[in-house]
C-alpha cells in the first residue's frame, strides 16, 4: 500500500471521528432541551437557511430532513410548541408560511455551541488562506459525498 493510501485511510478515519464527537456535542444539546435528532437537524436546516438570506417553508424543511408532509407539520407544531420556531407569513404571498427560529433557540443554541464556535475559530488561525480555502473545499467534497450516501439508503 502506498504512503499516500495510508494518508487518505487516516483522513477518513479522522472524519469519522470528528463526525462522532460532532455528533456527541448535539446530542447533548438535543438532551437538555428536550429535542430529538430530527428536531436539532431541523434547527440547523432553518438557521443554515437563513443565514443564506433564503426562506425556509415547511415543504423545504421536509426535504432537508427528508420528511413527508404530515411528519413535518408534527415537527413544526412540536418545535413551535417548545417554542424554538414560529411561523410567520411571508409578505408577498400571505398563503406561504416562512419558518423562523425563536430568539430564546438562537441564544440556546450561541450558548450551547458559542465555545465550541470559538474554539474552532481560534483552531484555525494557524492556517493561512490558501490553507483554509483547500480545507474548506475538502470540507464541501466530503460533505456531498455523505449527503449522497444518507440520500441513497
Amino acid at each position: 500500500m502506498a504512503p499516500q493510501d495510508d494518508v487518505r485511510r487516516e483522513v477518513a478515519l479522522l472524519l469519522r471521528r470528528l463526525n462522532v464527537e460532532l455528533d456527541a456535542v448535539g446530542q447533548r444539546f438535543a438532551h437538555l432541551h428536550g429535542l430529538n435528532r430530527t428536531d436539532v437537524r431541523a434547527l440547523v436546516a432553518i438557521m443554515d437557511a437563513t443565514r443564506r438570506g433564503e426562506p425556509m417553508t415547511p415543504g423545504r424543511l421536509g426535504e432537508a430532513v427528508e420528511l413527508r408532509s404530515a411528519s413535518v407539520t408534527a415537527l413544526v407544531d412540536r418545535l413551535e410548541r417548545v417554542g424554538h420556531l414560529r411561523r410567520i407569513r411571508d409578505d408577498v404571498d400571505r398563503r406561504r408560511v416562512v419558518l423562523e427560529m425563536s430568539d430564546s433557540a438562537m441564544a440556546a443554541g450561541g450558548e450551547h455551541f458559542g465555545g465550541l464556535a470559538a474554539d474552532l475559530a481560534a483552531a484555525m488561525e494557524g492556517y493561512d488562506d490558501e490553507e483554509l480555502a483547500v480545507v474548506h473545499r475538502f470540507l464541501l467534497d466530503m460533505t456531498d459525498v455523505v449527503t449522497r450516501h444518507a440520500r441513497e439508503s
